[in-house]
């Protein structure tokens, strides 16, 4: 029977039995082809189940069908553990619920697709968590979490997953519903341990971070026969997870952080064991190669300040005891020459979030290159770190290869990801010897190939480097007790795949150009870039809290292909072949990237610096050169044109398009939503305004950037800005041709007319502005575009000079020598920066200002949900709404009556007088509003 004919048949099996969300279309398989791993393994479908009942109807028809089955949370498996051949069945959809909390009990029953996060909101309120912690706590699942055994930072003060798990419902391959630890384990399996006592004693157990195999010492005799446990780490090779009983912890009421100065990392590391002494909650280690990529990502002042050295320990001292907590946080520091003891919340989660996202910000190497999973878990005997640091720091050496090391020091586990040249002839050989070696060495000291990952795909082969043949086939006969004909995730532990098959990287193809954009931090190299989604999944998290955007459209649809991994991995499929074949034009491609609204947060918010705003661009730009585009594209696409042409006449056109008649069928041609506002053109553009006002005071130079929605649509920014500029001693001017960044034709793949229009007004505005001439933009999305898409669309040298003098309202007002903002103390902000302020020139010039000039300020995070032209076209409404309402809308409601709306983007603004009854104003506005007649 052909692939996909087995594929139809399982389906329907599937939805006969009442499993009715079953997906076989190419995006969603393109989508779930890869986990945060190195592998690539589309699946044959997707199903996400809403029940028990229908976990057993998937494990039962798999075997039937002879396909495998493969369980998957929110894909961030590092090791390869949640991409199969077969059926993925995708808990994250669905079975998301916290079940029940008991605080007398201190214990809460999940179903597998909780995430990590959701839990610890539903228990917070009674002053207890879930104690394992690991990096993706943000949208990694428990599910996930007891499929790998995870840890993280503080599994020194809460334990493994293993040690928090009291109970399990599961479905055994063979389709034998588990129900754990009430329910007597296989009396097979208390034979296999009877007559193997010997081999677990002595291989198995041996300290806290092997988790490499089956956890077959909780089977022993003195241990209970603990067969819950065991099921924790088996990587969904034995049993598919429908509920578990989790243990849950109280939460220390004082905490504080004691950074450890040191030399090198593996100085770092010797010094790890005694650090255990003071009982830290965590233990963890860095060194100076990964806060440099901090910096240089996320400026100077993304790190606070630290102790002397090239390498620190970080140590958590936490209790009940405020007096107690600071007097052990202060001895662990006496015993250091370069310490620090913090002890304030904020300054410790700008900490944290360096060793948070270290799995992200690591997928460069300090040389440059991508790198990569595969070895990034392995642990020792804490006693041995700081020795096998150096001789591992030796390996890579030798083998020419770099990575940014650090890890959980207080356990003895080590994260790194390295540069591997994969993407070169020749990877796939340096990939196995550096791995077997690698293997090898870990195993001489005692340690486990996995201190919390597991093994999945890229490690399972290298096991009989670390435990014995008896050991081996003691793996293999569990799994037949549980899984006896081999449906659960084929390839992983047992009978392992080659762990240099299936490699996503190695498969691709060059992108067929020639390519409209530079990819300057990629080399020129569309295919590396897309790549620099390593599938982390920080992009399913609601990052919105703490002021992130990424990613809108999966906030509001919670489907895998409208996050920015989803996308990346339809990209990268479409570069693979297979089943996303027509190139550019591939409508799998095409579904994924519908709804992404070019926000460009993931640009910022992403770890590893996927621009998808940048590849949806050059998407459109291949598929319609030359073809016929949709309406909106030359409707909005094209609005700076048709703005200049409705300027002539704007009083007849605005009627025109408020008039019934003629209002839905001009919509309807432009390709946009009815229900939309179609905003006013001006009466008096701005430019025409700037002419004939009377001759300014002399001043410091400074040229205005006229953008077209500022001339156009909202004079009245402009004007206040002037105000403003001039109190503060500018002589702002403009320049003598009417200028336009191209930002709609950039939107909307129109890329060789955007480079001649941008081309144009960077040679205008590098003229006029001369040597040190500030160049102030108004709208962010027009000033993020001289800012950075000009570098990536233009010659280099002709656009950076005119990138490096632009600058936003806020930051040439903070850098001004004497410059006080008008006081604004009695008034309340709430302000929605717009997208690509927050992505490429941050707001924190403008927060600060805010705060300076007195004002009480709620910073949202998120979308705005309109995204230039994507929330005005047909189709998009929806979304745009639902965007509109994870953050903007909600605040807009509690905010007071007199609260300031702060919205410098018009289409922020937009969006806000559409959805709601309040109107934006912008940073301009807001201050000359305030200017005294001696300010102006």
């Amino acid at each position: 029977m052909l692939r996909m004919d087995r594929a139809a048949a399982l389906a329907s099996d599937l939805r006969r039995r009442g499993v009715a969300d079953v997906l076989t279309d190419g995006t969603t398989r393109a989508v779930h082809s890869s986990d945060a791993s190195l592998y690539r393994v589309p699946p044959l479908l997707v199903a996400r189940p809403r029940t028990a009942e229908d976990v057993q109807a998937a494990v039962e028809l798999c075997a039937r069908h002879e396909i495998p089955l493969t369980a998957r949370g929110a894909g961030t498996s590092i090791a390869g553990n949640a991409v199969g051949p077969g059926l993925v069945l995708d808990f994250s959809r669905h079975m998301d619920r916290v079940l029940a909390l008991d605080p007398e009990t201190r214990t809460a029953v999940v179903q597998p697709g909780v995430v990590q996060a959701a839990l610890q909101r539903a228990a917070a309120p009674y002053g207890l968590r879930f104690g394992p912690d690991p990096s993706s706590h943000t949208r990694c699942t428990i599910g996930g979490m007891i499929g790998n055994n995870a840890c993280g930072s503080r599994a020194l003060g809460y334990g493994r997953t293993s040690d928090n798990v009291t109970a399990i419902k599961a479905v055994a391959g063979d389709g034998t519903p588990l129900d754990l630890p009430g329910q007597a384990g296989p009396a097979a399996l208390r034979d296999l341990v009877a007559a193997n006592l010997a081999t677990i004693r002595t291989e198995f157990g041996r300290f806290g971070r092997q988790v490499s195999g089956y956890a077959l010492e909780h089977l022993l005799p003195e241990n209970g026969f603990d067969v819950t446990r065991l099921l924790v780490g088996s990587e969904g090779t034995l049993a598919v997870l429908t509920e578990a009983t989790v243990r849950l912890v109280a939460d220390p009421a004082h905490r504080a952080l004691v950074v450890l100065g040191h030399a090198d990392i593996a100085e770092a590391g010797d010094a790890a064991p005694g650090v255990l002494a003071f009982l830290p909650t965590a233990c963890e280690g860095l060194d100076a190669r990964i806060v440099d990529v901090v910096r240089a990502r996320r400026g100077p002042g993304a790190v606070p300040p630290l102790p002397g050295g090239a390498a620190w320990l970080f140590a958590e001292i936490a209790g009940d005891d405020p007096a107690e907590v600071r007097e052990r946080a202060a001895r662990l520091a006496a015993g250091h020459p370069d310490a620090l003891v913090v002890t304030d919340p904020a300054e410790a989660a700008a900490l944290w979030r360096i060793r948070e996202d270290g799995a992200g910000l690591s997928g460069r190497s300090p040389a440059g290159r991508p790198a990569h999973a595969g070895w990034e878990d392995a642990a020792v005997p804490p006693a041995m770190l700081g020795r096998y640091l150096r001789d591992f720091e030796e390996l890579m050496a030798g083998h020419g290869l770099t990575g940014l090391p650090y890890g959980h020091f207080g356990d003895g586990c080590l994260h790194i990801r390295i540069d591997l040249p994969l993407d070169r002839p020749g990877g796939r050989e340096v990939l196995r010897e550096f791995l077997v070696a690698a293997a090898t060495l870990v195993a001489g000291y005692g340690g486990s190939l996995s201190g919390e990952h597991g093994d999945g795909r890229a490690r399972s082969e290298l096991l009989p480097l670390m435990y014995s043949p008896a050991a081996i086939r003691l793996f293999e006969q569990v799994k037949g007790v549980f899984d006896p004909a081999g449906t659960l995730n084929p390839g992983v532990l047992v009978r392992p795949r080659p762990f240099d098959a299936d490699l996503r990287v190695p498969a691709a193809r060059p992108a067929p150009g020639p390519l409209a954009l530079a990819y300057r931090h990629d080399g020129g190299d569309f295919t590396q870039a897309v790549h620099r989604c390593t599938g982390v999944g920080k992009c399913r998290a609601d990052n919105t809290g703490t002021g992130g955007v990424m990613c809108p459209s999966y906030l509001a649809t919670r489907e895998e292909k409208d996050s920015t991994r989803g996308r990346a991995r339809a990209l990268q499929e479409m570069l693979n072949g297979g089943d996303v074949s027509g190139g550019w034009r591939s409508p799998e491609v095409h579904e994924a990237l519908d709804l992404c609204l070019a926000c460009k947060g993931c640009a910022s918010d992403c770890p590893t610096g996927v621009d998808m705003a940048a590849y949806k661009a050059e998407v459109l730009h291949q598929s319609y050169r030359g073809r016929l585009r949709p309406a909106s594209h030359y409707a909005l696409g094209r609005l700076p044109l048709w703005a200049r042409l409705a300027s002539r006449m704007p009083r007849a056109v605005n009627a025109a398009l408020r008039a019934p008649a003629l209002r839905r069928p001009a919509l309807a041609l432009a390709g946009v939503d009815a229900r939309r506002t179609l905003p006013a053109f001006a009466p008096r553009t701005f430019r025409s305004w700037f002419a004939r006002r009377p001759r300014p005071a002399a001043g410091e130079s400074v040229l205005l950037f006229v953008d077209t929605f500022t001339d156009h649509f909202a004079p009245e920014v402009g004007r206040a800005a002037v105000a403003v500029l001039e109190a503060a001693g500018y002589a702002p001017r403009v320049t003598a041709r009417r200028g336009c960044c191209a930002l709609t034709w950039i939107s909307t793949g129109q890329l060789d007319q955007a480079r001649r229009i941008l081309g144009r007004t960077v040679r205008d505005l590098a003229a006029e502005a001369g040597d040190g001439v500030p160049i102030v933009g108004l709208e962010p999305s027009c000033t993020a575009v001289l800012r950075s898409d000009a570098l990536e669309l233009l010659d280099e040298a002709a656009a950076a000079p005119v990138a490096r003098a632009t600058r936003t309202l806020a930051e040439l007002l903070t850098a001004t020598p004497g410059w006080r903002p008008p006081p604004l103390d009695d008034v309340r902000v709430v302000a929605q920066p717009h997208c690509h302020h927050h992505a490429v020139m941050g707001w924190e010039p403008d927060l600060r200002l805010l705060r300076e000039a007195g004002a009480e300020v709620r910073r949202l995070g998120g979308c705005c949900g309109l995204a230039g032209n994507f929330g005005v076209e047909k189709g998009h409404y929806e979304v745009s709404a639902a965007v509109a309402g994870q953050q903007l809308l909600p605040a807009l409601g509690e905010a007071a009556p007199d609260a300031a709306v702060l919205a410098d983007g018009f289409s922020c603004r937009t969006q806000i007088a559409d959805l709601s009854p309040r109107r934006g104003v912008h940073l301009a506005q807001l201050l000359a509003d305030r200017l005294t007649p001696e300010r102006t």
